[in-house]
């Protein structure tokens, strides 16, 4: 079955990637591309993507009419504004993906969740840890029940700043919806993943300016504290902390640790096997990744 999508919005890299990926596959069609800040249509124009327009009013008038059948809408918007992105195409009979966060406001979420359940429409979203061969090794480990129970969980997703290179918008007012909603998102994707648990408490969130101190708006640094269904602990730091001239090579970048009633685990995005302490043992396994 072919699909047909609409893109709007190339305001992160993240996009990209899926817009490539619709290119390459023959099941999948791009039938439009709107982006309506002129500099960043030319720096995508250069990128080799066709425009197909210039503001947004335009692109979901043909939407809407039907001059541009579509099946799916690809949103990569500022954060801010694409929760009315989603909305709009949702309303229209839209499937949607889109890259994280999906919007900035409770009341946005609400409305998409919503509308979604209603119509029976999608809503899918760009979180890939799922797809890394760490994190499919740990929830293969976990989900074998090697380490019985999962009692506590610490995960870091500190990124780089990368001022310069980072959009700007992200620095803007009302932008970028908070570092919690921008980074933890994977965290909160993969863990119930992993462990088939789902989130159930968010005890504590606390964001505060650490070393960015430019605008007063932008907060770079992000902890949390939550509570899985079946009471397991989880802490995680999600902070712009880590130093550009590392990129995102670290050797901690999205390290999860999860401690089980038979031993703990531990790996990393960059990592390139699983770290195992069982329960009994006196030696650490590491276990190749799949």
């Amino acid at each position: 079955m072919s699909f047909r999508f609409a893109f709007i919005g190339f305001r992160h890299a993240h996009i990209l990637d899926l817009y490539r990926r619709v290119v390459a596959d023959a099941e999948l069609t791009v039938v439009a591309a709107c982006e309506a800040d002129p500099a960043a249509a030319a720096a995508i124009r250069a990128a080799g993507i066709h425009i197909t327009h210039t503001d947004a009013d335009s692109f979901w008038d043909d939407l809407a009419a039907g001059r541009v059948p579509c099946d799916v809408v690809a949103v990569g918007d500022t954060f801010d504004r694409r929760g009315g992105h989603i909305i709009r195409a949702l309303t229209l009979g839209k499937h949607v993906i889109s890259d994280k966060p999906v919007c900035t406001r409770l009341d946005e979420l609400a409305r998409i969740a919503d509308l979604a359940a209603a119509r029976g429409l999608a809503l899918g979203c760009m979180l890939d840890l799922r797809d890394s061969a760490a994190y499919v090794g740990l929830h293969d480990l976990v989900q074998s029940g090697a380490f019985g129970p999962i009692q506590a969980i610490g995960f870091g997703g500190q990124h780089p700043l990368l001022l310069g290179q980072r959009p700007d918008w992200y620095f803007e007012p009302g932008r970028q919806g908070g570092t919690i909603n921008d980074i933890a998102v994977h965290a909160c994707d993969a863990i119930p993943w992993i462990t088939g648990v789902e989130v159930a408490t968010v005890n504590a969130a606390r964001t505060w300016q650490g070393f960015y101190h430019a605008t007063p708006e932008f907060h770079d640094a992000g902890q949390v504290m939550l509570t899985l269904a079946d009471g397991c602990g989880v802490l995680g730091d999600v902070s712009y902390f880590a130093p550009d001239s590392f990129g995102y090579a670290l050797p901690y970048y999205w390290r999860m640790t999860l401690w089980g009633r038979d031993g703990v685990a531990e790996t990393a995005l960059n990592a390139t096997s699983i770290t195992v302490h069982r329960r009994g043992a006196s030696t650490a396994e590491n276990l190749p990744l799949p």
